[in-house]
């Protein structure tokens, strides 16, 4: 007789359930571990002192500005045209050098008039015959031999004849190219032999003496800027060379995308050492001076939404502050207190504070990138910003 066995599933479901409990368990403790292992480490890294950041230094202090101006500008030339040719022609002879100097009127180009002369004579023969049975006419008239419409016929015929003379003459002088001002020619684009039309460039010409300097100004400027104030300019293919000049024409006209207007210069050039094109930087002064707060550019943040900089201040230490070996820290410490500022005018390498900055403070001259609030420093004026009210450019 066979004993049946009861089914054994509940039991090996108890299993799998405790086996499930058991690894649960497991990778719980294991993450409970990692995860107070990470407080620890946060709660250490938090507590950390960080290092003092060095930095370079500078005081703010006061000078005396004259009210002076700066700008950037082009040279242009006060004639300056590229020479073209009136009249379509084959190049019969070329009568300068590139680069020389001409005066106004001297011919640079002769085009060839071989058929234009021709037809010159031809007209003339016409015009002396037509001349010639106009007075034979108007005394036919006077004898009242001819009505007075037939010798009014013959008069205007014979000016006519005189009008296509003067208008070939005309267009045998237009194959002459000349100069119509003095100056300075460039390079030469044409050949002999080679055809032209009318419009097609010849050479350049550029009057170098007296030369224009086009610079452009903020609007608030517009009342103070006039017609002969004078200005000095520099160009940095000739360093430590000044020009001076005096404000020739202001454009009455503020420009509404830029809100700058135009004022021109005029500057005495006899050497040629300035040409047009080149850049030049433009100083001038309005007259009287004012004191004012000036720091290194290097100090200031420009950013779009305002002007900043590092101010440093002493401070008390916190109790309990620590060094990186964990020794106990006393006495003062420097920390920066980020602040914005509103700049002026700049001369050089420093910029006027308006607005801000007091006369004595301490603002961070390099270092600004790892700079935050509240954060320590040290100072090391080792290797200082330029500070150079008029800096000189140095070739090397």
């Amino acid at each position: 007789m066979s004993t049946i066995h009861p089914p054994r599933k509940p039991r090996f479901a108890l299993r799998m359930v405790l086996m499930l409990i058991g690894t649960l368990l497991v990778f719980g403790g294991v993450f409970l571990v990692k995860w107070a292992i990470g407080q620890q480490m946060n709660q250490f890294f938090d507590n950390m002192p960080q290092p003092a950041a060095a930095i370079s230094a500078a005081t703010a202090a006061t000078q005396r500005w004259s009210d002076d101006g700066e700008a950037v500008g082009t040279f242009v030339a006060v004639n300056g045209t590229e020479v073209t040719t009136e009249a379509g022609g084959v190049v019969r002879a070329i009568e300068f050098e590139p680069g020389q100097p001409v005066k106004a009127g001297a011919v640079l180009v002769r085009l060839n008039t071989d058929n234009e002369v021709a037809t010159l004579k031809a007209l003339e023969s016409t015009a002396r015959l037509a001349e010639v049975q106009a007075e034979r006419w108007q005394q036919l008239g006077k004898d009242q031999l001819v009505s007075l419409d037939e010798v009014q016929q013959r008069v205007s015929a014979a000016a006519n004849a005189r009008a296509q003379v003067e208008a070939q003459r005309a267009l045998i002088a237009q194959k002459t190219i000349r100069a119509p001002f003095s100056g300075e020619l460039g390079i030469r684009r044409v050949n002999l032999g080679q055809f032209v039309s009318p419009g097609d460039p010849i050479v350049t010409l550029q009057q170098l003496d007296p030369i224009h300097l086009d610079f452009a100004l903020p609007e608030q400027y517009m009342d103070k800027l006039r017609p002969g104030t004078r200005i000095r300019a520099t160009v940095d293919a000739l360093p430590g060379r000044e020009f001076e000049g005096e404000v020739t024409a202001i454009e009455p006209r503020i420009d509404p995308s830029t809100r700058n207007f135009t004022a021109q210069a005029t500057l005495a050039n006899p050497e040629h050492l300035l040409r047009p094109g080149a850049f030049a930087r433009v100083r001038f002064s309005l007259g009287g001076e004012r004191e004012v707060v000036v720091i290194p550019q290097t100090a200031v943040s420009f950013n779009p939404y305002g002007n900043a900089v590092f101010v440093i201040s002493e401070v008390p230490r916190k109790e309990g502050e620590t060094d990186m070996q964990g020794n106990p820290l006393t006495g003062n410490k420097l920390v920066v207190t980020q602040r914005f500022v509103r700049t002026g005018a700049t001369r050089g390498d420093l910029v006027a504070v308006v607005e801000g900055l007091k006369p004595g403070e301490q603002v961070a001259t390099s270092g600004l990138l790892k700079l935050r609030n509240e954060a320590e420093v040290t100072i090391n004026n080792e290797i200082q910003p330029a500070a150079d009210p008029e800096p000189q450019t140095q070739n090397r």
